[in-house]
C-alpha cells in the first residue's frame, strides 16, 4: 500500500513524468523571449506592461497558458525560454535538470492562494470524507499537504479529485468536487457563488512565491532582454500604483472580473518592488534562499520532492538595474 505522502506526490509528480524523458533543443534561444504565464493577479503587471507599451515587441513575448503545469510542460519542451511560477513549482524543475535562474520574485501571496468549500461545509476538518480538486502541480499538492498538516489531518482524510486550473470553478459548481485548491480570479468567482474559504495562504505567511525564472541559455544569449524585462515589470507596477483604477480597467478584461474586484484580488498579494527584489535574490545569502530551503525540507519530508536540490546559484540579481 502507498504512504500517505506518496499518493500525495502522485498527485503532481505525473505531471512532471509525462516530459522527464523528452530531449530539449540545442537550437539557439530565439528572440523576442517568450515568457509563460498562466492566469494570476501576481503576473498582471507583465500584461500590463505589455498593454501600456512598456515592453518592447521585438525583445519579450508573453504566452498564456490554462495552468501552470502547461507552463513547465512549453519551458521543458524549450516552446518558452522563460516562465512565472511559484518557488515549490522551480524546486521540482531543478530536480529534473532544467536549468534556470530566478531573476525577479513577482508576489508573495498572503491569502491569494485558497481552498474553498460549498456553503455548508465551514471549516477545513468538515472537509472529512469530502472530494477536494486539486491541480496536478507542485503548488497545489503543497497546499493541500500544508493545510492537512496544519488541520491535524492526512491525505485519507478526504478524496482527492486532480483538476487543471482551468477546470476549478466549472468542476465546483457542477457538484464534481466539495471543495477545490485555487487562487484569483476563480477565488472571486466561487466566493461570489457562495463559496467558503476554509483556509489560505495567509496560514503559511511566505511559503509561496512566484517568480520569474530564465532557461541559462537565454541568459547567456539575451541579457539585454532580461533586464528590459525586469525594468518594464517595474514600471507597470509603478503605474499600478499612480493609477490604479486605469490599471485595473486593463487587468480586468484578462482575468474576467470587475475593475473593483481586480483591485481586491491584490489585497492577498505582496509585490516587491526593486530594492526588495535585490535584497531577496542579491547579497552574499539571498534572502529568498532561506525559504527555498525551508520549502525543500518540507517538499522532501512529504515525497513532493525526491532527493536533495541544490538552490545555491538558484537566485541572481544581475538583471535588476535602478
Amino acid at each position: 500500500m502507498l504512504s500517505v505522502q506518496r499518493r500525495l506526490a502522485l498527485i503532481f509528480l505525473a505531471v512532471f513524468g509525462a516530459f522527464a524523458l523528452a530531449g530539449c533543443s540545442d537550437e539557439p534561444t530565439a528572440k523576442p523571449i517568450r515568457i509563460g504565464t498562466n492566469v494570476w493577479p501576481g503576473y498582471e503587471p507583465l500584461y500590463l506592461a505589455r498593454d501600456t507599451g512598456l515592453y518592447d515587441k521585438s525583445k519579450v513575448q508573453l504566452v498564456e497558458f490554462p495552468s501552470a503545469s502547461g507552463v513547465i510542460r512549453a519551458l521543458k519542451s524549450r516552446t518558452i525560454e522563460a516562465a512565472a511560477l511559484t518557488l515549490d513549482e522551480v524546486l521540482v524543475l531543478l530536480q529534473h535538470k532544467i536549468p534556470v535562474k530566478v531573476v525577479l520574485v513577482l508576489d508573495i501571496s498572503h491569502g491569494g492562494d485558497v481552498i474553498i468549500a460549498k456553503p455548508d461545509i465551514t471549516s477545513f476538518q468538515n472537509l472529512h470524507g469530502k472530494r477536494v480538486g486539486v491541480e496536478g502541480s507542485a503548488l497545489g499538492a503543497y497546499v493541500l499537504s500544508r493545510a492537512l498538516d496544519i488541520n491535524a489531518m492526512g491525505i485519507d482524510d478526504i478524496t482527492v479529485v486532480q483538476l487543471e486550473a482551468d477546470e476549478h470553478e466549472r468542476s465546483y459548481k457542477n457538484g464534481k468536487v466539495d471543495a477545490v485548491v485555487t487562487f484569483e480570479p476563480t477565488r472571486t468567482a466561487l466566493l461570489n457563488a457562495g463559496g467558503r474559504e476554509v483556509f489560505t495562504s495567509r496560514e503559511i505567511p511566505g511559503e509561496v512565491v512566484d517568480v520569474l525564472i530564465i532557461h541559462e541559455d537565454a541568459l547567456k544569449s539575451s541579457p539585454d532582454n532580461i533586464r528590459h524585462i525586469s525594468q518594464g515589470w517595474f514600471d507597470a507596477l509603478k503605474r499600478l500604483d499612480a493609477d490604479p483604477q486605469g490599471s485595473a480597467a486593463i487587468i480586468s478584461q484578462r482575468l474576467g472580473v470587475s475593475p473593483q474586484e481586480a483591485l481586491e484580488s491584490f489585497h492577498g498579494l505582496k509585490l516587491p518592488n526593486m530594492i526588495e527584489n535585490k535584497i531577496l535574490l542579491g547579497q552574499k545569502t539571498p534572502k529568498l534562499l532561506a525559504v527555498a530551503e525551508m520549502l525543500s525540507k518540507t517538499m522532501r519530508e512529504r515525497d513532493l520532492l525526491l532527493g536533495q536540490i541544490d538552490t545555491s546559484r538558484l537566485f541572481s540579481a544581475a538583471y535588476l538595474e535602478d
